[in-house]
């Protein structure tokens, strides 16, 4: 299981919560439940384009039989990569 820290909305306001990701049971989005425990107990919400990458890299981590964890791990530095290779790029 790994966890990550996303920035969910909670009213008018965005604010870092942490999530854990494992391999969910067939046919369940990865964060269903604890998009569901969020909203009920916490007033917050996951935001719909971070629902939608989760989704997606469970496809391709079953189309491509690989690890979902190391799949979101491996996107997530990628990502946090270009960032900073744009930060850096900006700032010439």
């Amino acid at each position: 299981m790994k966890k990550f820290t996303i920035p969910c909305t909670f009213g008018d306001k965005t604010a870092p919560f942490d999530v854990y990701i494992g391999n969910p049971k067939p046919g369940h989005h990865p964060l269903q439940h604890q998009a569901s425990w969020l909203s009920k107990e916490r007033g917050g919400n996951i935001p719909p384009d971070v629902m939608e990458s989760f989704g997606k890299l469970l496809d391709l981590a079953n189309k491509h039989n690989v690890s979902f964890e190391d799949l979101c791990v491996h996107a997530l530095e990628s990502a946090n990569k270009q960032k900073q290779e744009l930060e850096a790029k900006n700032k010439k």
